[in-house]
């Protein structure tokens, strides 16, 4: 007779200690070398954006979640992640209203109207991103100069060009790593993005497949165009959409083909939107499309139920 008893008991069986505020920590713990990075090379202006986007995140959701008279989700920190995550996503100088517009598409329409935290089929950072540049393209694509930028990047004494609309050979690669480049204020300083992205692997938050696929993908794509690889990967807001947005929970594949396909697809339409379309950058729109493209990847690497029995051939179904 056995000693210990059986119990019966519905999916999931394996569980974890994790709980969603520990994760959303975790990622705030990621972005902690970014922001503090942004705050450094942009100054104040960007510490204020960060505040705005924050703020704003939060005070939306717990509106929302009162209106529509559901329980209030803000203890689990996923609005600061999304503010947090479009802030890093935008220029310093922005006009803090049209910010606030954004976190609004972020927090009411893309992930409340949907259901809350894991209903959202696109990655609401990313589709506000989206929203704003194409509703205001001038504001989100002035970049101010930052210090240290090379002569031949400055167009004025405000504005600079991005790595990727900069002329060939003006950012060198230290450039890149250390933020002295223009562009958003989360995309610029590489070395705080991969610091954010090995913090999140070695505390088991994300899988490494995403990043190093999407990255693995875009060099060999790069290569394929006649592009430096190293330059394609660390300029523009690569490393900040395959860390950071690509691998959002609920719009990322479960499976590891299926993450490997996804990935793989967020790498190609990056650069052929980089190589072929009329915008420098292509990382929000790729990730945005394969966000879209999840529930089928899902359906075609669904492993194999248990017990399956492969029919003869020529047998009837």
């Amino acid at each position: 007779m056995m000693e210990n008893k059986l119990y019966v008991s519905s999916s999931p069986h394996i569980r974890s200690n994790n709980s969603t505020r520990r994760i959303m920590l975790d990622v705030i713990i990621a972005l902690a070398p970014t922001s503090v990075a942004a705050c450094v090379i942009f100054g104040f202006r960007a510490a204020v954006l960060i505040a705005v986007c924050v703020a704003t995140c939060v005070l939306l959701e717990f509106l929302a979640r009162k209106v529509m008279k559901r329980e209030s989700t803000v203890g689990d920190l996923s609005a600061v992640v999304t503010g947090l995550l479009l802030a890093l996503n935008l220029p310093v100088d922005i006009n803090p209203l049209i910010a606030m517009f954004g976190c609004l598409i972020a927090i009411v329409v893309v992930k409340q109207m949907f259901g809350g935290i894991g209903m959202n089929f696109v990655n609401p950072a990313l589709a506000a991103r989206i929203v704003l540049l194409v509703s205001f393209p001038s504001a989100m694509m002035h970049w101010v100069t930052v210090k240290g930028a090379p002569a031949k990047a400055v167009i004025d004494a405000t504005t600079s060009a991005t790595p990727l609309a900069a002329e060939k050979g003006t950012y060198s690669y230290v450039d890149l790593l250390i933020g002295r480049c223009g562009g958003s204020i989360g995309e610029v300083c590489a070395i705080a993005l991969i610091i954010g992205g090995i913090y999140l692997v070695i505390r088991r938050v994300i899988s490494p497949i995403i990043p190093c696929v999407y990255l693995a993908t875009a060099g060999v794509m790069s290569l394929i165009f006649g592009l430096n690889p190293v330059f394609q990967v660390l300029a523009g807001g690569m490393l900040l959409g395959a860390i950071f947005m690509a691998t959002d929970y609920t719009t990322s594949p479960v499976t590891n083909w299926g993450k490997v396909i996804y990935a793989a697809g967020c790498g190609l339409l990056t650069m052929l939107l980089r190589t072929y379309s009329n915008m420098p950058e292509g990382v929000s729109f790729s990730i945005l499309l394969m966000n879209i493209l999840v529930p089928l990847i899902e359906r075609m690497t669904a492993p194999r139920t248990l017990g399956f029995v492969k029919k003869a051939k020529g047998e009837k179904k």
